[in-house]
């Protein structure tokens, strides 16, 4: 027999029993309202995570630079975004952006979390570049490529094998990271299961909505570990890789 506090403790957690308190929070429309927060912490972070993108690969670019100044912009935005919380970082952009918009606000969210997830993507970007032998950038140059023709032709199609599987990461973590978009009063899956838990007083909202966080998850994970046995294969089956990756080939196969 289990104790009757643990008993007791059960039921205050989820009155009338958990499949009377599922069957209540999916009940009277409450599971569209779900599905329907659900969707929109999609669009958040996909949309954030194309604006991190963006954002992350015109930084990388100035991290890299001969320049000064763009390594200076880059420096000062990196150091502002990763040394500040989200939720600041999304609330100071509802507040100095957003201040009277009648608009979606899902547009909040995915400015700030773009803005946000930029830092990190600029980092992931650079570091897939720094992974590329230095050897390979200096022969293409003295082939007679520029370094932007070096850079798309040589450095990059190496670098992306290693900037995808962390990018993915990225996004999973994006995911996560849209819970606070509510906040702003946007309604994605976590404000949602939040107004419902007030609605139905239990906790059972917010366990579906960690349930549907889960297996939204566990997909894109899975996706992705077959991603990356697919390029392990193909690094394996590869011939043993020449310099500029195998670029320049000669007749029958033979690197130059």
């Amino acid at each position: 027999m289990l104790p009757e506090s643990l008993i007791q403790f059960y039921y205050r957690l989820f009155p009338g029993g958990f499949v009377t308190s599922l069957e209540r929070t999916l009940s009277a429309g409450r599971g569209q309202m779900l599905l329907d927060g659900m969707l929109v912490t999609i669009q958040i972070s996909l949309g954030a995570v194309l604006l991190g993108l963006l954002i992350g690969s015109v930084i990388a670019y100035f991290k890299l630079s001969r320049s000064k100044v763009l390594r200076g912009i880059a420096f000062v935005y990196l150091g502002i975004i990763r040394g500040t919380p989200s939720v600041t970082q999304i609330l100071l952009v509802n507040a100095i952006i957003f201040t009277g918009f009648r608009g979606n606000r899902i547009w909040v969210g995915i400015l700030a979390l773009g803005i946000n997830s930029g830092a990190y993507v600029a980092e992931i970007i650079r570091a897939g570049i720094l992974s590329i032998d230095k050897g390979q950038r200096e022969a293409g140059l003295s082939l007679g490529f520029t370094r932007a023709q070096t850079m798309r032709y040589i450095i990059m199609p190496q670098a992306i094998k290693n900037i995808i599987p962390t990018f993915v990461n990225e996004f999973i973590v994006l995911i996560k990271e849209t819970a606070i978009v509510g906040f702003v009063a946007v309604a994605d899956v976590t404000r949602v299961a939040m107004n419902l838990q007030t609605r139905t007083m239990d906790f059972t909202p917010l366990l579906v909505s960690a349930a549907m966080y889960l297996v939204l998850i566990s997909v894109l994970t899975w996706l992705l570990s077959i991603f990356e046995k697919k390029l392990r294969a193909s690094d394996s089956d590869a011939p043993k890789r020449t310099a500029f990756g195998g670029l320049f080939k000669r007749k029958g196969g033979e690197s130059s």
